[in-house]
């Protein structure tokens, strides 16, 4: 195994031929796919497009701390989704989908927001 420091690996070109990225047509990509296996004509029902935590939060107006509240979960576990640290489990993702198709029935079952932290989920004391 080759080690590298994150300045040689950041110094370094990318190997990418970007003329011939952007050159790509829809045919090229739909019969690479086909030559990988995959059917890019198949339908896609059945699939649940997740919104990015920080489109649904912003597109309900609702701040890190209040959307936090609304999906009963730490305001930092949200902080850590939108900043790319951690991705939303399977159920927070299924959570932020259901939010996302329907707001206002999502706003009707869950409550108004608050800028409480969620009961019996508040940090324990540092006793020095």
């Amino acid at each position: 195994m080759v080690k590298r420091s994150l300045e040689n690996i950041l110094a370094a070109a990318p190997d990418l031929d970007r003329e011939r990225l952007e050159a790509t047509t829809e045919e090229e990509i739909q019969r690479q796919a086909r030559e990988d296996g995959e059917d890019p004509d198949a339908s896609t029902n059945g699939y649940i497009l997740v919104p990015a935590p920080a489109d649904l939060r912003r597109s309900l107006d609702m701040t890190q701390e209040a959307f936090a509240a609304f999906l009963r979960v730490l305001t930092g576990t949200v902080r850590n989704w939108e900043q790319g640290r951690t991705p939303p489990d399977p159920a927070a993702r299924t959570l932020l989908a259901l939010v996302a198709a329907d707001p206002a029935h999502a706003v009707a079952m869950l409550g108004k927001p608050t800028s409480s932290p969620p009961e019996g989920r508040r940090r324990a004391r540092r006793f020095a």
